[in-house]
């Protein structure tokens, strides 16, 4: 009966010792644990970037077959698709004018115009989060812009967002950035449109050679225009877009 007693008084205190362990690890870790429980809201600059990421990712697919912009002005249709004329003559025999110089800047610009509305749903809708949340919430929106970088789009906010409770937290920036291969079609497009400039053609087989993961078709259309089809392998992304240079007269070759 007495080892039994000994025992039972030994369990006795290992219970209470990991309930006062237990209700330590409560008392110091409970803010995170009420945030998993209650869903509180990821931080700030994690909101955003989820806001944001797939209407970056859905603008950049839209301008890809479209050969730069969301609604061409002068194109030619392939395959169902309004597709950009980036250089153009309209006479035979006549070398092609570059119609978007600036190629990667008017992308960007487009862009930035296209997700302005979404932008400024995304902050109001961080404000109101962690307003339901019972922070005080000071947001000053500004101006921001759009960068097409090597495998990336990054979008920078000029924004600041200050969260008051039982402390003040300040926020003097957000960034998104989407893994996107983007930069790098639109440079070999540049390559590919100096050519056309010149020759009126360009070997794409130099490009493949240059770059294993690339594959470049193209298109020749029976009116003179050439359709040129940039396709990453590893992740099936694409740029696609026209050119129309020393094009010849139908029946000539």
């Amino acid at each position: 009966m007495k080892k039994g007693s000994e025992r039972g008084q030994v369990t006795v205190f290992i219970i209470i010792a990991l309930i006062i362990v237990l209700a330590v690890l409560v008392y110091l870790f409970y803010p995170e644990i009420k945030s998993t429980i209650s869903g509180e809201k990821e931080d700030p600059a994690s909101f955003i970037q989820n806001c944001l990421e797939e209407d970056v990712l859905a603008l950049s697919e839209t301008i890809s077959l479209h050969g730069g912009s969301i609604s061409p002005g002068h194109y030619i249709l392939y395959q169902g698709e309004k597709v950009e004329y980036l250089c153009y003559s309209q006479n035979y025999h006549e070398a092609c004018t570059m119609q978007q110089p600036l190629l990667d800047n008017h992308i960007e610009r487009e862009i930035k115009t296209s997700i302005t509305e979404k932008v400024g749903k995304c902050f109001s809708d961080l404000r109101s989060s962690y307003e339901k949340q019972g922070y005080t919430v000071r947001l000053a929106n500004d101006d921001f812009s759009v960068e097409l970088m090597p495998k990336r789009i990054v979008l920078n906010f000029n924004s600041s967002l200050t969260l008051t409770k039982s402390e003040t937290q300040n926020y003097d920036s957000f960034r998104v950035i989407v893994n996107n291969n983007l930069y790098e079609l639109v440079s070999i497009t540049d390559s590919i449109l100096n050519w056309e400039t010149k020759y009126g053609d360009a070997e794409t087989t130099v490009y493949m050679d240059a770059y294993k993961d690339l594959k470049v078709e193209k298109k020749k259309q029976s009116e003179g225009s050439t359709i040129y089809v940039l396709t990453d392998r590893n992740n099936g992304n694409k740029f696609q877009f026209a050119s129309r240079s020393f094009a010849w007269p139908p029946g000539f070759s």
